[in-house]
């Protein structure tokens, strides 16, 4: 892949299956819970199972041009390609869903204040659909939030990875500008490893995560380091530095 800078600069994470553990995920609750926030009263012909399955097909339509375009989409959108009207103020069920699976690992912490002592910025650059409060709320709630310096989630940008645009946008977020002299880390080998790496970065895998076939995408990277445990990850970006 050609000299890199010496020394790093930054450290940009994946969030789900990266600093959070990864979970297999019933997606058809997921889908019920979505149904909750859908604006009409369920009729026998049209009841929230059926707008459970528009939503989980409408999923895998977003999801798909995530993988295939890299364009990026938001909880409204999910219901845009569904056919249904929400109320935000109804997605409680959903957040209450998904809520169990987005503890941050507690190595976490230890590592983000490591980089930050050695100067090396810490962002955070996530595939997702739901809105920053969401997000900034987990962080939040796991007492890490003061120790990111930027974070991008494509719920507000136009692209998704593995797109170099979104790695240039998480990159701004931090105020690095080189990007040889970024790391980033996460557990999908094309979103991720091959991501990272098109857009001129070192990649570090994180290898638990089991990808849905239908997420894997055309191209898997080969990782410049793989660790078992985040913790490890100081040693690696150690002998980088």
């Amino acid at each position: 892949m050609g000299e890199r800078a010496a020394g790093v600069e930054a450290v940009l994470f994946d969030w789900g299956g990266t600093l959070t553990a990864w979970h297999d995920v019933d997606f058809h609750a997921e889908s019920v819970a979505l149904a909750h926030a859908v604006r009409a009263t369920p009729t026998p012909d049209d009841d929230r199972h059926a707008w459970a399955r528009r939503l989980h097909e409408a999923g895998s339509v977003i999801w798909g041009r995530s993988r295939d375009l890299q364009q990026s989409a938001t909880v409204a959108d999910l219901f845009t390609e569904a056919g249904l009207d929400h109320d935000p103020d109804l997605l409680m069920a959903y957040y209450e869903f998904w809520e169990p699976h987005t503890l941050t690992d507690p190595e976490v912490g230890p590592l983000f204040e490591w980089l930050r002592e050695q100067g090396i910025k810490v962002g955070v650059l996530s595939n997702t659909i739901w809105p920053r409060a969401w997000h900034r709320g987990f962080f939040e709630r796991d007492g890490v939030d003061h120790l990111i310096d930027g974070d991008v989630y494509t719920s507000e940008i136009p692209w998704t990875k593995p797109s170099p645009q979104a790695f240039r946008a998480a990159m701004d977020a931090v105020g690095a500008t080189d990007p040889a002299r970024c790391v980033y880390v996460g557990d999908r080998l094309y979103d991720d490893v091959w991501g990272a790496q098109s857009a001129g970065m070192r990649a570090i895998h994180v290898p638990h995560s089991t990808i849905p076939a239908d997420q894997v995408g055309h191209t898997e990277g080969v990782p410049d380091a793989v660790v078992q445990h985040l913790g490890e990850i100081a040693g690696v970006v150690a002998r980088w530095t």
